[in-house]
């Protein structure tokens, strides 16, 4: 990020690591779909610094953070905004029944409504905190603009790549695990490619 001027995106739609090593727990068993077992990564073993979340404000124009309950201490631009964002998992589990996300939009708070039926039944999940792709088109629908520059540092499993190719918008994505880069390219193509041979 150091590399890129300011304000240079109109909007950064990140999902950072939350610090709660949810990359070895065993998620991904729920109604239509099978336990997974997950390769071993350390990846969500701790939060970002403030540093990239002052980066990341610095590089933006406007923020959608998911987790930001988790460090919310790291945000020092945090108190700007009342705007937060949960997608609702619409049914009791063992894990989070919604997860939040900051916005640094002056608007009311909003939900997200999908449950994680909806979500992943007869989905290949390629990783565990994935999130749908619905919820980047909702999420693209309410608060970007076609052909607007938008930011994901945290790619996972490309669910925000294929909302914003269909939205419209000048997209970039980084991923540094090569697996999951890797599966989220494959995941890309193959969506991208099913759609344009559908039409």
């Amino acid at each position: 990020m150091a590399t890129v001027p300011d304000k240079y995106f109109d909007l950064a739609i990140v999902d950072p690591p939350y610090g709660i090593d949810a990359a070895n727990m065993q998620m991904g068993k729920g109604v239509g779909t099978q336990s997974r077992i997950w390769n071993t990564k350390n990846w969500d073993s701790k939060a970002p610094e403030p540093l990239y979340f002052d980066e990341l404000q610095r590089i933006s124009k406007a923020q959608i953070i998911w987790g930001a309950n988790h460090f919310i201490d790291s945000m020092s631009f945090a108190c700007n905004s009342p705007c937060w964002i949960i997608w609702d998992k619409m049914q009791e589990f063992s894990g989070a029944t919604f997860e939040m996300a900051w916005a640094s939009f002056s608007s009311p708070a909003k939900a997200f409504r999908m449950a994680r039926c909806e979500a992943y039944v007869g989905t290949n999940k390629i990783h565990p905190t994935q999130k749908p792709v619905k919820l980047y088109e909702w999420l693209l629908t309410n608060y970007a603009k076609k052909g607007q520059r938008i930011l994901d540092t945290h790619l996972g499993s490309g669910s925000s790549a294929i909302a914003a190719h269909y939205f419209g918008v000048d997209f970039v994505g980084c991923e540094l695990d090569k697996d999951y880069f890797d599966a989220a390219k494959a995941r890309f193509d193959m969506a991208t490619k099913q759609l344009a041979m559908s039409i």
